[in-house]
């Protein structure tokens, strides 16, 4: 991770829209070329951020989906979000507490801006929202009309979902 000068450094050389943009263009493409909603995210915010880390990516692959492809927890955005704003001020272990209730203060931020966007957290809910149905990403045939069905919608509510990480996480430095 980029410390706190070397990110300062790098912001002043961009605009924070400029920073946004290309957070939403990335999440768009990465979801684009290779989907998982979590990874897309993180990895977006991660590039746009100068920070990221193989371990922590390597990890939010589970929660694509709604957790495991099942639909009924949180998208997998919004935990690529999470995982961002965690990764910079996270609790690093039990003993050393770092800024914890700063990262859970940012992540709710994130959290309340989707909900107010996609009116739920959850990934079959926002699948509803934003296509008119869920699918179950289990079955083959439902999973083929998901992709057929989903156009570039899910990669819309990636893109806008590092957009505003970034957003929230330029806001705090």
């Amino acid at each position: 991770m980029a410390t706190c000068n070397e990110l300062v450094k790098f912001l002043k050389a961009k605009s924070k829209e400029d920073l946004m943009k290309r957070a939403y263009d990335l999440g768009f493409n990465y979801t684009k070329d290779y989907g998982g909603c979590s990874q897309c995210v993180f990895a977006a915010v991660s590039e746009v951020l100068g920070a990221g880390s193989r371990e922590i990516f390597k990890t939010m692959d589970g929660l694509a989906g709604g957790l495991v492809r099942a639909g009924d927890g949180t998208c997998g955005a919004l935990s690529g979000g999470v995982a961002a704003i965690s990764q910079r001020y996270g609790r690093e272990d039990f003993q050393n507490p770092g800024e914890r209730e700063k990262g859970m203060v940012l992540g709710k931020k994130l959290h309340d801006r989707f909900i107010e966007e996609f009116g739920s957290a959850v990934c079959k809910d926002v699948q509803t929202r934003i296509i008119g149905r869920s699918f179950n990403l289990w079955d083959p045939k439902e999973h083929e009309e998901f992709n057929k069905a989903k156009g570039d919608k899910c990669q819309n509510v990636v893109g806008k979902t590092a957009k505003w990480t970034v957003e929230i996480l330029l806001g705090e430095v």
